[in-house]
Formats: C-alpha cells, sequence, structure tokens
C-alpha cells in the first residue's frame, strides 16, 4: 500500500499544473542540434508546465528548443487579446506513432524551461478557461432530449394480445347474429307450412 501511494504522490507532483485538450497553432524550432528544424504544427494539449503535440521530425529527448504558441482570446474574460507565447523548452520525450503515414508521425512534448511568470499565469488562465467551456458542454442537456416524446407504438407482443381479444367479439357477434338468423329462420318456418296446409 505505501508504495502505491508513493507512485501516486510522484505521478501528480510530475503532471503540476492542470491541462487542457486544445488546438493552438504553434511552432517548434529545434536550432543546429536537430538540423535546424522548424516544425509548424498544432497543440493536442496545453498547461502552464509544458505542451504536448504531433511533429514531422523526430527530435530526441533533452534536446533544447524553442517555442511560440499562439494563445487565442478568451470571450468574456479580461479582455486580454490573441497573443504569441514565446519561450524555450525542453524535449521531454519524441515517439513515433505505428501506422501513421501523415506528415506529422511523432508524439512530442516539451516542457517549458524559460517561461515568465506573466505567461505561466496566463497560460493558467487560458487552460482554466477552457477546461470550464467543456465542462459545461458536457453537463448542457442535449438537443434530443429536449424534444417532446414520440409516440409509442404498439409492441408485437401488445397487438398479439389484443387481436385474440377483438377476434373472440368478432365471433361472439357471428355466432349471435347466426343465433339470430336461425331462431328468425325457425319462427318464419312454421308460417310456411301452415300456408301450404291451407292449400
Amino acid at each position: 500500500m505505501a508504495l502505491k501511494r508513493t507512485t501516486a504522490r510522484r505521478g501528480r507532483e510530475r503532471r503540476g499544473s492542470e491541462r487542457a485538450d486544445v488546438r493552438l497553432s504553434m511552432r517548434v524550432d529545434a536550432g543546429a542540434m536537430a538540423g535546424a528544424a522548424k516544425i509548424v504544427t498544432e497543440s493536442q494539449n496545453l498547461s502552464a508546465s509544458g505542451v504536448y503535440c504531433h511533429a514531422s521530425h523526430f527530435l530526441a529527448p533533452l534536446s533544447k528548443v524553442q517555442l511560440t504558441i499562439v494563445l487565442p482570446r478568451m470571450p468574456g474574460g479580461d479582455g486580454s487579446p490573441q497573443e504569441l507565447v514565446k519561450c524555450d523548452g525542453i524535449v521531454v520525450r519524441c515517439d513515433q506513432r505505428a501506422g501513421d503515414r501523415s506528415e506529422t508521425p511523432y508524439e512530442l512534448a516539451c516542457m517549458f524551461s524559460g517561461l515568465e511568470p506573466a505567461q505561466r499565469g496566463r497560460i493558467e488562465e487560458f487552460v482554466t478557461w477552457r477546461n470550464l467551456q467543456a465542462l459545461r458542454a458536457a453537463l448542457s442537456p442535449s438537443p434530443v432530449s429536449r424534444k417532446k416524446p414520440a409516440l409509442r407504438r404498439a409492441s408485437p407482443s401488445q397487438t398479439a394480445t389484443k387481436k385474440p381479444a377483438s377476434r373472440s367479439s368478432g365471433r361472439t357477434a357471428l355466432r349471435s347474429g347466426t343465433a339470430t338468423t336461425r331462431a328468425s329462420a325457425s319462427r318464419s318456418r312454421p308460417t310456411r307450412r301452415a300456408g301450404r296446409a291451407s292449400r
């Protein structure tokens, strides 16, 4: 039990800050160590401690990069405009996705190493706002549930139980009709016989 608790604590410490799944335009400048590769891509998730994206080139772990992220304006926020967050970063991991033939087949995770306090606060504010928007969208009722429920059609079991009842009532009606027909016929027969006898 003690090992599990320490592992969970270490995982929380590594993650550090809250992150949000968000697609933001960004650029990764690898510098001369990686052949001066400039990767233009989109983020997959973002936090105040780092960013995760898909890359077109392999970058070795622990290599230094320069990151540029386009942070959009938050509607209804403090009115801060769109800004470019530029800082230094370190590659944490770069793994190739199996069977991926796209232009960005690598999964790249970078940690911020030179982020200013104002930029960190701006990212934290954006991440919190983004997660609140996602939570509201998940909790809001879907348009389908707002519609009035459609009229239910009778199930096959219900129709099967109803049909014999209607047939039986129809049979009793037919039987009563034949009974009345027979009774009327039997009543009319003596009169015909009486007419023949009088002749």
